[in-house]
């Protein structure tokens, strides 16, 4: 084994890894972009970030396997839909594969631009991609939020945490 292998070999497991990022709970969010075909694409992220605050830069990881990795490395711009408590069902759909994730409604177009958004997120963030770099299965899209809308008030954010959908307000005492 090189030098360079000893230094980037991993010191655990993916599993191990897995496991341990299972506990790290993280706001559940639908990243939705355009296709050039005019097609809506969209996918369930979990790893969305704020990156700087000068510029504002906010971060999405998409795995190169996922069906929407193509459109969304290469779309001019995306929007970061940061779902309440009652979009489950939907955040269920947009994980699935093989399926019309758009079917069942609910999306709208942004005007001006007609990239699809849930008018009732939470929180919704349209960007402008800037930066795209490559890291381990993944990419990392760097965007720059254009517009920032607040929802209509979820009851509480919906969250990722060991291995499923929960919300703060589940573990209030």
């Amino acid at each position: 084994m090189t030098a360079v292998q000893e230094q980037t070999r991993p010191v655990v497991s993916a599993q191990d890894f897995r496991d341990a990022m299972a506990q790290l709970a993280a706001p559940v969010s639908i990243v939705t972009t355009l296709a050039p075909d005019g097609r809506r694409r969209g996918f369930t992220a979990s790893s969305v970030t704020s990156v700087s605050l000068e510029p504002p830069l906010i971060m999405v990881g998409i795995a190169l396997t996922s069906s929407c990795h193509a459109t969304l490395t290469t779309s001019e711009e995306f929007v970061v839909n940061v779902l309440g408590e009652e979009h489950r069902s939907v955040a269920r759909r947009f994980a699935t594969q093989d399926v019309d994730r758009f079917t069942g409604g609910g999306f709208a177009a942004w005007q001006g631009t007609g990239t699809p958004y849930l008018p009732d997120a939470a929180l919704l963030i349209r960007c402008r991609t800037e930066r795209i770099i490559r890291a381990g299965d993944h990419d990392l899209v760097f965007g720059t939020p254009r517009e920032i809308c607040s929802g209509p008030g979820a009851a509480g954010a919906l969250l990722w945490f060991r291995r499923g959908f929960h919300t703060a307000r589940e573990h209030d005492g």
